[in-house]
């Protein structure tokens, strides 16, 4: 592994701070809004968290928990058994708070954050009314779980509403390629790319076919120079709690190895006074997308649904 990939992708282990098996922030990622941390609460315990200068996404990964704010406000929210088995409820916490998470059966939950301006209410997100979008077809073909996406256009009313923060999920079927075709949001023009710094952050799926029932997965992840900020140049090999750093340049495929399905957390922010998500994609591989009309979708999309309404 080159240095610059070594500086761009964190292996499972290497950003580990107290409770956080995963902790990036601005000044860890070198650059000035997105972070993400990954807190393992055991059975019975609880985490406070000042929340700073940055908004706060609180999404189980496994489990589920308590969110009590210093505001008077409490979410309770579901979880789920794992990213893989469906999409969970989740709580948005604003800068300039206090905020305890506790869970009585423990987990692990993504606290996905960006500096921002606007200090908005605390809220809860509903499972029900999480959009799941299947992009691509046939080996391009991925799940997107827009939690807390941005419209494309950042029109008002759309996604769910934060000041920065832009964070998706995306489950991608063992063999197939997303983050395709490879495109980049490291400049700010107008209408066509809006300058984000973005984390990528993986769970691989163990083998599910008898054979190899159990095994650890694995994936690739590609990020190439675009002539724009810091050359970032990466080709790592990925497993379930790695995270790779995206300041810039052309990002895609993201690969799952056959047999594996691959999760991965997007965390984005920048600079520009509107929230939204506008990309370039490459010029020698955007052609892509004009063959998926003629493809099917992979029939094991979506692996879940979200469900009919909340229960409560």
């Amino acid at each position: 592994m080159n240095a610059e990939t070594s500086e761009f992708h964190i292996k499972a282990g290497r950003a580990v701070d107290g409770p956080y098996a995963l902790d990036i922030d601005p000044k860890r990622a070198g650059w000035g809004y997105s972070s993400l941390r990954v807190l393992e609460l055991p059975p019975g315990s609880h985490h406070s968290l000042a929340t700073g200068d940055s908004e706060w996404i609180v999404l189980p990964l496994s489990g589920g928990c308590t969110v009590l704010t210093d505001s008077g406000e409490t979410f309770e929210l579901t979880g789920r058994e794992s990213v893989f088995s469906g999409v969970t409820d989740f709580a948005y916490v604003p800068r300039d708070a206090h905020v305890q998470i506790a869970s009585g059966a423990g987990g692990r939950f993504a606290l996905t954050g960006a500096r921002c301006t606007r200090r908005l209410p605390a809220r809860y997100g509903p499972a029900s009314a999480v959009p799941v979008e299947l992009r691509g077809t046939g080996n391009c073909s991925r799940q997107v779980n827009n939690f807390a996406a941005a419209p494309a256009g950042g029109g008002a009313g759309q996604g769910f509403e934060c000041d920065k923060l832009i964070a998706v999920e995306v489950l991608t079927p063992g063999g197939n390629w997303s983050s395709y075709p490879p495109h980049k949001h490291d400049e700010c023009r107008p209408g066509e790319e809006a300058e984000l710094e973005e984390i990528y952050y993986f769970e691989i799926a163990a083998a599910a076919a008898p054979s190899g029932r159990g095994k650890p997965g694995l994936g690739y992840q590609r990020v190439s120079p675009s002539g724009h900020g810091r050359g970032t140049d990466v080709l790592a090999e990925v497993h379930s709690g790695d995270a790779v750093l995206i300041p810039d340049g052309w990002h895609g495929p993201s690969i799952a190895a056959p047999g594996h399905d691959m999760y991965y957390l997007n965390v984005m922010a920048g600079p520009a006074a509107t929230r939204e998500w506008l990309i370039c994609d490459h010029p020698d591989h955007g052609w892509i997308r004009a063959t998926w009309p003629d493809q099917p979708v992979d029939p094991r999309l979506p692996l879940y649904d979200a469900p009919a309404g909340d229960p409560r």
